[in-house]
């Protein structure tokens, strides 16, 4: 079974999970698979490029690995859970960077904004206080001197608006070829321009 398949398997597995933060009214409002589907159709809408938007789509999976079908969507350092398992089926820095940053790009920009914490979800903020909390000046000068720091903002911010119930978006196999294509411009040999 190729990695787009186990993915696959993933979400239809256990993508109808809401994560609950353990209390009723930390609860999202959609489902992993609906807040996927949201996350990567808006970075599509800001024209971001195919290895991003696969990110904005896997961003979560790490919470739909390792668990049986039923069992509650955990915010256990999902945002590296799934990093060795993406790597091995093929996917570049430009896809595993920002999903490994964005829960500290959350963090940074609790930090730095003192706005952006009144926008977060219940469930959101619930998370965060397990994330280690907003982050101090030295902390976000380190996530802002990693490569991916900015990617991993974009993600962010498209992750905190991906919780709209009904919200209609192309299917779950839309998005799964996008990330055969993403695997395909991997495995493709870099070209360098001769002068």
């Amino acid at each position: 079974m190729d990695i787009v398949s186990k993915i696959e398997a993933l979400f239809q597995r256990r993508g109808a999970l809401v994560y609950t933060g353990q209390r009723l009214e930390r609860r999202e409002a959609v489902s992993a698979l609906e807040h996927a589907l949201q996350c990567a159709q808006l970075a599509e809408w800001a024209h971001a490029d195919n290895a991003l938007v696969a990110a904005a789509f896997l961003h979560d999976l790490g919470q739909l690995m390792d668990a049986p079908a039923e069992a509650e969507l955990q915010d256990d350092q999902h945002e590296t859970r799934a990093l060795v398992f993406l790597a091995s089926g093929g996917f570049a820095a430009d896809v595993l960077e920002p999903i490994r940053l964005h829960v500290q790009a959350k963090r940074f920009l609790v930090g730095s904004d003192p706005a952006y914490a009144d926008s977060l979800s219940a469930a959101s903020l619930h998370s965060l206080s397990l994330q280690g909390g907003r982050m101090n000046a030295e902390e976000r000068l380190l996530f802002l001197a990693q490569p991916q720091a900015a990617r991993a903002l974009q993600l962010r911010r498209w992750d905190d608006l991906a919780k709209h119930p009904g919200k209609r978006t192309p299917p779950l196999g839309y998005y799964l070829d996008l990330l055969d294509g993403v695997l395909q411009d991997a495995r493709q040999p870099s070209r360098v321009a001769l002068a």
